[in-house]
């Protein structure tokens, strides 16, 4: 194995480790998500995208982008979100074509239920992760992120 064989194996190792970090936190989340607040990791990741915008609306294309979802995903969860009364859907002024997705009352005071739960899942089982040897060097880089708001 040459140098650029090793090159591709290291890539692929760490490709392998962030997928396996990734279903670790994914299942814990999804597992305390929907038991305490009846909500996906995905439909969290979408109720907060978002809560975290300036005047509280997304273009669904924005919004499908934020949740690493396909259009078709994306309008399907969104619908679901709808008929459960979390968020809405808006034309656009400027451009009829355009459509916002924003939070309603509903949506705001669930995620606000829901990120307490999230953020402390979230923690612990990066703590676990942080146990196995494979995972402990990627959870060590995550934490060494600088802070930036959202």
């Amino acid at each position: 194995m040459g140098i650029a064989d090793d090159a591709v194996e290291i890539r692929a190792q760490g490709w392998r480790t962030l997928a396996a970090l990734h279903g670790v936190l994914d299942t814990e989340l999804e597992r305390a998500l929907q038991r305490e607040h009846q909500l996906s990791v995905v439909e969290y990741t979408v109720l907060d995208a978002l809560g975290r915008q300036d005047g509280w609306h997304m273009r669904m294309a924005q919004l499908a982008r934020a949740a690493a979802l396909s259009s078709s995903a994306t309008t399907r969860l969104v619908n679901r979100l709808e008929d459960r009364k979390l968020l809405t859907r808006v034309l656009c002024a400027d451009d009829r074509r355009g459509i916002y997705t924003e939070l309603t009352a509903s949506g705001r005071e669930l995620l606000e239920r829901a990120r307490p739960t999230h953020d402390a899942t979230l923690e612990r089982a990066l703590d676990e992760a942080c146990a196995a040897p494979e995972l402990a060097p990627l959870v060590r880089a995550l934490h060494e992120l600088p802070t930036a708001r959202m």
